[in-house]
């Protein structure tokens, strides 16, 4: 758990971010921010939902999805969005790589950096300007080995 100064910060982060982009700081939203600042899993939407129940019992799916949609929106969050339709959601949004299982979906955090230099080249694709890049290894976790 963060000691309450960190905590106060962090809180203080999220509502000048939401207030930049026209958003409310709502308790809601504080506990789907602190949920994902507080783990390193990448949980889906339904993960998120059922860890923040624990707090606030009373909160919906639907207002779980709106509060992280809205986190990522304000750069408060990321989607990690695939090509089968499913999600799953970072709070930590300094640059970083992930790792996915391709048996049971788990999604780590790479440790350390990799090189960026062949990823901002200008010669990547002819005429294409790089804004920015995700990088994610794909392969099967220890626990699935």
């Amino acid at each position: 758990m963060s000691p309450p100064v960190q905590a106060s910060v962090e809180s203080d982060r999220l509502r000048e971010a939401l207030e930049a982009f026209g958003h409310r700081f709502t308790e809601q939203r504080g506990a789907v921010h602190r949920f994902l600042a507080g783990t390193d899993t990448h949980p889906t939407a339904e993960e998120v939902f059922h860890g923040v129940r624990a707090q606030l019992p009373a909160i919906s799916l639907a207002t779980v999805y709106k509060n992280l949609e809205t986190l990522v929106g304000c750069g408060m969050a990321i989607k990690l969005s695939y090509s089968d339709g499913s999600s799953r959601y970072d709070g930590r949004t300094d640059p970083h790589h992930h790792a996915r299982c391709n048996r049971c979906g788990a999604v780590m955090d790479v440790p350390g950096s990799l090189p960026t230099e062949m990823m901002t080249a200008s010669d990547v694709c002819p005429g294409f300007h790089v804004t920015g890049y995700r990088l994610e290894f794909t392969g099967v976790c220890a626990s699935c080995a």
